[in-house]
């Protein structure tokens, strides 16, 4: 076996782990929220769940790449140049499905959860469309509904104090379930997180097979064997 075969192999398992961690991921917050509401499109823990970044971006879109990687190493049917060419290719849409599945995920991180929303669980910006992708900025990346110790705005306002106003550092408890929203707070953050963190290792390996299998095509694979052994 050829180091691009070994490689292109290596690449294809990464990519079937990597695929079925972002759909599981994507599917906790639906789960989720059919068990607590019993409704399954009924007031979802953030919106961006449902543009189904794990599912579709790092999921399906990376199965075609995935599959031929797989079948593209030692002895398979596709061990040849056109093989190891077409699993180049397919990495492309692998790319592109990461790089979705990163820009939702920032996106979401950045918004925070409904029960975080100033607008009290609104709607109003689940409804996809590229240019909310398009509008998302990095720089405001700083988790600062996460690290607050409530990010619901309060109605008794002579009872506010400086600790509920402002970021604690880590908050006590944080990562527990203590009530709807430390819940809430805690799963979209996981989520988009985990999902975050899976669309970038699946862009690296999509980079990096569509190099190694560019590498297989000009300089050739083994030879299959007449017989198994």
């Amino acid at each position: 076996m050829t180091c691009c075969e070994g490689w292109t192999s290596c690449n294809g398992f990464s990519l079937l782990v990597l695929l079925l961690f972002g759909i599981v991921l994507n599917a906790i917050p639906l789960i989720v929220n059919f068990v607590d509401e019993g409704q399954f499109f009924h007031n979802p823990i953030s919106c961006f769940e449902w543009w189904f970044p794990g599912i579709i971006g790092a999921g399906l879109m990376v199965i075609p790449a995935a599959t031929m990687s797989l079948a593209a190493r030692k002895r398979a049917c596709c061990n040849n140049r056109t093989g190891m060419l077409l699993s180049s290719l397919l990495n492309v849409i692998t790319i592109i499905g990461a790089v979705y599945c990163i820009l939702v995920s920032i996106h979401a991180l950045i918004e925070g959860p409904l029960i975080c929303n100033s607008e009290g669980n609104s709607t109003s910006n689940c409804e996809f469309s590229f240019s909310n992708l398009s509008d998302t900025h990095p720089e405001f990346f700083n988790l600062q509904w996460f690290y607050k110790e409530s990010c619901i705005a309060p109605t008794d306002y002579t009872n506010l104090t400086v600790n509920s106003i402002m970021p604690s550092g880590w908050r006590e408890h944080s990562l527990h379930f203590n009530s709807k929203e430390n819940k809430h707070r805690t799963i979209h953050l996981t989520v988009f997180l985990g999902l975050l963190l899976v669309g970038i290792l699946e862009l690296l390996v999509g980079f990096s097979q569509i190099v190694i299998g560019f590498l297989g095509c000009l300089c050739g694979v083994t030879k299959r064997r007449n017989r198994i052994v």
